[in-house]
């Protein structure tokens, strides 16, 4: 497929038709590798909070997720 070299601002780009795009579930990022061949884009695939797990298993080993203690609100005065 051929595509058209479109100026932008300063630089240059190039138009991906949407099928193709959806085609590879492409959302706003795409990684670019130069190789000795041409340009290599893949789409990027975040998953939403997929290092979650990882980040909660470090808070645990250095306990950061142990609350402190929640004082009755009439053992001191509030101040507004």
């Amino acid at each position: 497929m051929v595509v058209p070299v479109v100026p932008i601002g300063n630089s240059r780009g190039i138009r991906l038709p949407k099928l193709v795009l959806d085609n590879f579930l492409v959302k706003d990022k795409m990684d670019m590798e130069v190789t000795e061949n041409g340009i290599l884009l893949t789409p990027v695939n975040e998953v939403p909070r997929s290092d979650w797990a990882a980040a909660f298993c470090k808070m645990h080993e250095n306990k950061d997720d142990v609350l402190d203690e929640i004082p009755v609100s009439g053992d001191f005065e509030w101040e507004w």
